[in-house]
């Protein structure tokens, strides 16, 4: 996050119109001859004198002729003195945001990194406001609650259990997709790169993430790894960020069988669903489709072993872990892929083939 720096913000800043007042007092001018000579109605110099009201560039071109002082320090003074009482106001607009505050995890994404740790409340909030890229909680709540740019984000988070969490959560994603470069989204490239990401989901070698990264990349698809953050509990999400579509994911069970079926999933919402919708796994939200996941969940199945595979497994299958080593690799997927599918049906035992499964670990 970017900020700026070297910034001096004077305690006490004064109108434009004390200024004014003392040089007419110092040339012996009155208000009246004073408006007389700019060509302004008096009261309007009186207003300006008691720091009611503003000097315009019209007015500050016409006090340089009068007063033989440039405009420009006329609106210096004024411009400082407007951002004195913007930076004031906001101040008190900061204290007023720490309910909206207190409903994120800010312990849990300072710990991660996600924004800096401070102090006093209104330093947090406007760490958070930063992270958002939001100037007030209000256009937080017109983003994330209102969907008044739906254009960006189209689903309401105002009824799920913790919206300002998951709000955080798929902000990250945001912020690291931002600093991925991919290729224009190429919808016959990503299926073409189905098969090579299965190569890899069967192996499962060390770098197995930054694999699947430059591989979807290539074809125009950022994913991104974004680890869960209390009281969001996602395993991952799909949307589409402009004509980019975007893939993130927590490896919250830190289970490979489980990382990949997730995957494969948010593919599937990728190449059928289009650019409408925005998908959240293990989140009750108010626009969820429940046919769209069920689809979703019948293409992960076809990619990380099918119902036919799993058919033809049944038939064969004479309880040894053996007999899951030969499978895996006849039906190029992992034996944990296979076990795992087998203990969800309750095929085989949760003990059976534990030592297949791997741990998912991300390297960034």
């Amino acid at each position: 996050m970017t900020t700026a720096k070297n910034q001096y913000h004077p305690q006490i800043v004064f109108h434009p119109g004390e200024t004014l007042a003392e040089k007419l007092d110092e040339l012996g001018m009155g208000p009246k001859e004073f408006a007389i000579r700019t060509g302004k109605p008096e009261k309007t110099v009186i207003a300006v004198m008691k720091g009611k009201s503003r000097i315009t560039p019209e007015m500050a071109v016409q006090f340089e002729h009068v007063l033989k002082i440039p405009a420009h320090f006329w609106l210096n003074m004024q411009r400082h003195y407007d951002e004195h009482l913007a930076r004031e106001e906001r101040e008190v607009k900061l204290a007023e945001s720490a309910n909206w505050t207190r409903k994120f995890p800010i312990a849990d994404m300072v710990k991660k990194g996600w924004i800096r740790a401070r102090n006093s409340m209104e330093e947090k909030t406007s760490e958070l406001l930063g992270f958002f890229s939001i100037s007030n909680p209000s256009a937080w709540e017109d983003y994330y609650f209102n969907q008044q740019l739906k254009v960006a984000f189209r689903i309401s988070l105002a009824h799920t259990k913790e919206p300002y969490a998951i709000s955080a959560w798929l902000r990250r994603g945001e912020l690291q997709a931002a600093e991925l470069p991919s290729r224009p989204y190429n919808e016959k490239r990503f299926k073409e790169v189905l098969p090579i990401l299965r190569n890899i989901m069967a192996n499962h070698p060390k770098h197995f993430f930054r694999q699947l990264q430059e591989i979807c990349l290539d074809a125009g698809v950022k994913v991104v790894h974004t680890p869960c953050i209390k009281k969001a509990p996602i395993n991952g999400s799909t949307r589409w960020l402009n004509d980019t579509p975007l893939i993130q994911l927590t490896g919250r069970y830190k289970r490979n069988d489980i990382f990949w079926f997730t995957f494969f999933h948010e593919a599937g919402h990728i190449l059928l669903h289009g650019k409408k919708d925005i998908f959240l796994e293990n989140i009750d939200y108010s626009d969820v489709d429940r046919e769209k996941e069920k689809e979703a969940d019948h293409f992960a199945i076809q990619w990380t072993f099918s119902q036919e595979e799993q058919a033809d497994m049944t038939k064969r299958f004479n309880g040894t872990e053996q007999d899951v080593i030969a499978m895996a690799k006849e039906f190029n997927t992992h034996p944990a892929i296979i076990i795992g599918r087998m203990q969800h049906e309750g095929l085989v035992s949760h003990t059976f083939g534990r030592r297949f499964f791997e741990v998912v670990e991300f390297d960034h």
